[in-house]
């Protein structure tokens, strides 16, 4: 039996899984190691890295609803045929990051959630939690299957930019989301956000430097801002009809899913 440590993963994945091995499975030199994840409608494979003759680690892959699925470990050594070594369960959840995330995907618009996130605003939170929220979120949100139509500013488009209101992007500004705010601008209606005043009379651009928040600033102002390091910089995707390729440029590990 092998043990994975942790035994889930949000929906998003990319988080570090640790694979510990019993004694007979001790890697020798020139066995590699792959797991396969079955779900229902989705596996995907992914490459490991030995971390010590006991142990290696891989990425959880990204999957496409909660649910548990079979984990097999195979063990691939040239000349021999593949040996499924050992099976395990691993279970795919969806966290608060996520939870998080579908919820300001959905109140793009909406000028009480909107309110809401401000309010929340008033207890600062401490700059390690800003920072892990906004790892996570931006994770989460680029996993969000997005309305087709979806807009940074919400659905009605008859609001023009002179109508103050509060955006997702002065939201994400306001907390410090350097991740975040890079995924929004990237949105439809992501470079629009930044010349909407709130009632206040503030833009998110404002808001950056009022706070700030120089890096931030940086990125909405500068032409040649380049994306914030996070998981997903280290990382780089290939789609080709029902399969993606991921490689995992930190651990250099790859996920293969396919549909």
């Amino acid at each position: 039996v092998m043990k994975l440590n942790p035994q889930q993963a949000p929906l998003y994945g990319d988080c570090v899984i640790t694979v510990q091995l019993t004694e007979e499975d001790k890697v020798e030199d020139d066995v590699v190691f792959y797991l396969i994840f079955t779900g229902s409608t989705v596996q995907h494979c992914t490459s490991t890295r030995k971390i010590n003759p006991g142990s290696l680690e891989t990425i959880a892959p990204g999957h496409d609803c909660c649910e548990t699925v079979k984990v097999a470990l195979c063990a691939s050594k040239e000349g021999c045929p593949l040996l499924v070594v050992a099976e395990e369960s691993f279970q795919f959840i969806q966290d608060e990051a996520y939870d998080a995330a579908q919820f300001l995907a959905s109140c793009a618009g909406n000028q009480q959630a909107l309110n809401f996130t401000r309010f929340l605003d008033r207890s600062r939170p401490p700059a390690a939690d800003v920072e892990f929220l906004d790892e996570k979120v931006a994770l989460a949100f680029r996993h969000l299957k997005l309305p087709p139509g979806w807009n940074v500013l919400g659905a009605d488009q008859s609001l023009n930019e002179n109508t103050p209101r509060e955006t997702l992007m002065h939201f994400a500004v306001r907390l410090g989301l350097l991740r975040l705010t890079w995924f929004l601008l990237q949105q439809p209606g992501g470079r629009g956000a930044l010349s909407i005043h709130n009632t206040e009379g503030a833009t998110p651009v404002s808001l950056a430097l009022e706070r700030g928040y120089l890096k931030l600033h940086r990125l909405l102002t500068e032409e040649e801002a380049r994306e914030p390091d996070s998981w997903s910089t280290l990382s780089h995707t290939v789609h080709s009809g029902d399969y993606c390729v991921k490689h995992h440029r930190g651990l250099d590990v790859y996920v293969l899913t396919a549909e």
